[in-house]
């Protein structure tokens, strides 16, 4: 595989080896990669969002007012990290969306993740068929957090 610049690229988990036109090799590594999302009321934010997929509280920095400057879940071992916004202002344009495939064998939790996440939510697409899934539901949860979740 090589880059635009023809530098080729070998990927070797967790280094990625670039070997440039010159010879010269450098390394890179991510240690580690989340989805990191600030809502207001991250403290009523964790609580609902452990509710909702059984996720585990696995670290948290909280603010003295129950709130979070950093959380952690494990989501189906993905992390899901929430922060208190400290600002009011949205990003015009954030077309952000957290997606989570769950394979065909898991209506039961689909159904029971939506459950939780529809209270107070705006539906985008209501829970039902779709092209490439037998059951998905798209919804922008009461926190802000935009989720497509699916078979």
């Amino acid at each position: 595989m090589s880059d635009p610049a023809g530098d080729a690229l070998f990927f070797t988990n967790p280094y990625i080896l670039k070997i440039s036109k010159n010879k010269e090799m450098r390394y890179a590594t991510v240690k580690r990669s989340l989805m990191q999302a600030y809502v207001k009321e991250s403290g009523k934010a964790v609580e609902f969002y452990r509710r909702a997929f059984d996720a585990e509280l696995v670290s948290s920095a909280p603010n003295p007012d129950g709130t979070y400057y950093h959380a952690e879940l494990d989501i189906f071992g993905q992390i899901f990290a929430l922060s208190e916004s400290v600002s009011d202002k949205c990003i015009a344009g954030n077309t952000m969306q957290f997606c989570l495939h769950l394979g065909e064998d898991q209506e039961i939790l689909l159904r029971k993740i939506y459950e939780v996440l529809k209270d107070g939510a705006d539906i985008l697409t209501p829970l039902g068929p779709c092209p490439y899934s037998k059951l998905m539901i798209i919804l922008i949860d009461r926190f802000g957090i935009n989720w497509c979740i699916f078979l």
